[in-house]
């Protein structure tokens, strides 16, 4: 998969941890979508690492969404901790 696949497949996991997260995460979508991108990213580095590439076969592949959704959920997850439930940095 490309880098423009993954930009792609991170907007849209986005707008997913949007969903599962709402309120959870720190600023409106843009904030969501550019968590996305990263946590597409991370995810997919991450599953490259742990299973030689083999997990990331493709844009529509099962293993592809399911790394990028945990990595943006995880991005998330951390962008939330440092950001503290009332805006202030912790």
């Amino acid at each position: 998969m490309g880098f423009i696949s993954w930009i792609i497949l991170g907007l849209i996991v986005g707008v997913i941890v949007k969903m599962i997260m709402p309120g959870k995460v720190g600023g409106g979508w843009i904030t969501s979508l550019i968590l996305g991108v990263v946590g597409a990213i991370v995810g997919g580095w991450i599953s490259g690492l742990v299973f030689g590439g083999s997990a990331i076969t493709g844009f529509f592949h099962l293993g592809t969404w399911i790394f990028a959704i945990i990595g943006g959920l995880v991005v998330a997850g951390i962008w939330g901790f440092m950001k503290g439930r009332d805006g202030a940095r912790a």
